[in-house]
Order: C-alpha cells, then sequence, then structure tokens
C-alpha cells in the first residue's frame, strides 16, 4: 500500500477516525509533515486544527534515526535503546539538543507568533503525524498535550512501525494506524510523494498565509 501524498493519507486516516467526531477534538499536527495530514482529519472531523511542536533529536551521522525528541514546555524524551546501540557521547548529544531546541524557538515563533494556542485542556486530543519509525516525537507530543492537561490523547498516524505503536500504546490512550507493516525501511517508503515541506506549505495548510 502506497499513499500518494500525505493529503491522501490524511483522508484514508480519517476513515479510521470517525467514532471521534461527535467528542469535540482538537487535532494537533506534528510539523512539518504531519501538518498536511491533520489538515485534513480536522477537516472530516468539524475539528479545530492547530500545531504541536516538536523536534526530534537524530543520531549525528543518522539523523533520521530518533535517539530522542524535544517538546514545547521543556518536555524531553529519550530513546535510551538508540542511545545505547549508537555510543552517541554525551557531547554529540548536547550538541544535537542545542541545535534543536533553537529550531523549536524558531518554529514556535514562526507557526503560533502572536496567536495564542487552541487550550487543549478538558479535550480530546488527537496528535498527527505523516508516520512514526521509533515513536520519539509522538511521544514527546503526548507528554506536551498530557502536560497542558488533555482530557484525552490520541494517536493518529497512516503509517507506522510495528515497535512505534507498541511505545506510544504506552503513552497515548489511543493508537490509531490503518498501516502497520512488519518492517518499515522508514516511512517516506509509504508515499508516493514524501517531499521536504516548506514552511510556507505548513502554514497554508494551517490557514494562516495565502
Amino acid at each position: 500500500m502506497l499513499y500518494d501524498s500525505r493529503a491522501t493519507a490524511g483522508r484514508d486516516l480519517s476513515t479510521s477516525l470517525g467514532h471521534l467526531r461527535d467528542s469535540n477534538p482538537l487535532v494537533l499536527g506534528l510539523p512539518r509533515g504531519g501538518v498536511p495530514v491533520a489538515a485534513e482529519v480536522a477537516r472530516a472531523l468539524q475539528a479545530d486544527l492547530d500545531v504541536i511542536i516538536v523536534r526530534k533529536l537524530g543520531v549525528p551521522w543518522q539523523p533520521e534515526l530518533a535517539m530522542g525528541a524535544l517538546g514545547e514546555d521543556d518536555v524531553r524524551v529519550l530513546n535510551d535503546d538508540v542511545v545505547k546501540q549508537t555510543g552517541v557521547t554525551a557531547l554529540a548529544f548536547a550538541t544535537v539538543e542545542a541545535a534543536e531546541r533553537r529550531e523549536l524557538r524558531r518554529r514556535v515563533r514562526m507557526l503560533r507568533g502572536d496567536r495564542p494556542r487552541i487550550p487543549p485542556s478538558g479535550r480530546v486530543v488527537v496528535i498527527v503525524d505523516d508516520g512514526m519509525a521509533t515513536g520519539a516525537t509522538a511521544a514527546a507530543a503526548c507528554r506536551v498535550a498530557r502536560a497542558q492537561h488533555a482530557a484525552r490523547v490520541v494517536v493518529a498516524v497512516p503509517v507506522s512501525s510495528t515497535e512505534a505503536v507498541a511505545r506510544l500504546e504506552a503513552e497515548a490512550d489511543e493508537v490509531v494506524c490503518p498501516l502497520v507493516p512488519s518492517w518499515l525501511g522508514g516511512v517516506g517508503g509509504a508515499y508516493r510523494d514524501f517531499h521536504q515541506l516548506t514552511d510556507r506549505e505548513v502554514t497554508l495548510a494551517l490557514g494562516l498565509s495565502t
């Protein structure tokens, strides 16, 4: 199974989320790739749309492999198995973390600016990404949502590894994923079009620019 694009993946994912429509959910996309998926989910559920900003801490020589993640409100999640297996030094880890903290602050300014976040307190929050390999980024997002007093946290992605689903089942109240292959070489392998989104594409999907 291949998704043509993130938008088509979002429409497909929405068919598995109909049970949430009457709960007045708040759909939170993970920038960048999760935002166009989330936009389609929010449209289908007639739900509020916002972002939840987190940054992957990638292994220096293999950035797509997450050794952890950072989130708003100083949330920090470690993938201890990856750190141990790769032998990343404390200095290398700190260098990556400092760079990602800067990027986190930049994205908060760009995607929020003076616009306040939609409060998740007391609401069903649906965290959406374009896929999960390790699940570290989504795990950070779950902890951010819980720190903001979400009543229920649902993670919804079009594709995931079995390991990431298992990890998120310990973080979220519900995990929804229609495609969980026995082996996932990378999230991009599930898409025909998996180009790197620009900041403008993200703000367009959020309805913040024209």
